[in-house]
């Protein structure tokens, strides 16, 4: 099974070398594994070209079959790991960059000091990619929007407003709170966050098409960009804790709201460590930010 593995991370990656390094092998040995696999199989699943590393039409065919048994395998592991008891094991969380800041390294701390041999993956994505993850088995569950999601369980955490972001110097920087009408017109940031965006949401609703010159998917990427006067942004107030940008925010009249939660594929079917970690999260979420 590891050549199989070794073979997803190539592909991932695009690069031999890469992956070896992630994996802990040598890039010869890991190419020997790659070679060994295709002599097996009696057909070449990757070539080189100019690109990069790419599947060959054989390869294609056979990937998504190996990409399910690679999870197959993993997920038997994780059942072999819940067999064991909580002494081993790891917890794979899809999330977006505001809860990886903020709310996780509390989370972390606390589950490891009752469970400190189990290790945590963390996978940044977007509203998009999370649930895509969830459905796949890329990871155990993820934090989200719950009205991005359709078609599998969720479970709301907590709810925040989003506030405008404006450079300092900027006119509307003096006002105490904003319309939406007062950002129809000015240089906007975006954060793309995939499928479902709460901001594009409000301002469709209140019939305002946004002047987007700029579309982001990192949160303190736009903070920098306000700062340097590129334009004006929308975000969570999540992530505007603990950041020190030379920036002004103000709250916006009504008021945008994002409520995150935790989705999962089938909450009964956790491995137990990624049940402990969510119980953990809801005994706790009093005290998120």
């Amino acid at each position: 099974m590891q050549r199989y593995i070794a073979l997803l991370k190539v592909i991932e990656v695009g690069s031999f070398t890469k992956a070896a390094e992630l994996l802990g092998y040598t890039q010869p040995a890991l190419s020997q594994m790659i070679a060994s696999l295709e002599k097996e199989l009696a057909m070449k699943i990757l070539y080189r070209s100019r690109y990069g590393i790419q599947l060959t039409p054989e390869g294609e065919h056979l990937y998504p079959s190996i990409q399910s048994s690679v999870l197959q395998y993993e997920a038997m592991r994780r059942k072999a790991e819940e067999i064991r008891g909580l002494d081993s094991g790891i917890v794979r969380i899809g999330t977006v960059s505001s809860v990886s800041c903020h709310w996780l390294p509390g989370i972390i701390r606390t589950f490891w000091q009752e469970h400190p041999n189990i290790q945590i993956v963390l996978h940044q994505g977007d509203y998009t990619s999370i649930p895509e993850w969830v459905r796949t088995g890329a990871v155990d569950f993820g934090f989200v929007s719950p009205q991005a999601v359709k078609g599998m369980e969720t479970i709301s955490i907590k709810s925040g407003e989003f506030l405008a972001v404006l450079p300092k110097n900027h006119p509307l920087a003096k006002k105490k709170s904003l319309l939406l009408q007062d950002l129809a017109e000015e240089p906007f940031l975006l954060l793309e966050e995939g499928a479902y965006s709460e901001p594009l949401e409000a301002l469709r609703t209140a019939g305002i098409t946004p002047n987007v010159k700029l579309r982001v998917h990192d949160d303190y990427s736009i903070l920098s960009m306000v700062e340097q006067g590129l334009g004006v942004s929308v975000l969570a107030e999540l992530v505007l804790h603990k950041t020190s940008y030379n920036v002004v925010t103000l709250p916006i009249e009504p008021p945008i709201i994002r409520t995150l939660g935790i989705v999962t594929k089938d909450r009964r079917k956790l491995p137990l460590a990624s049940k402990e970690f969510i119980r953990c999260i809801l005994e706790h979420k009093e005290n998120l930010l």
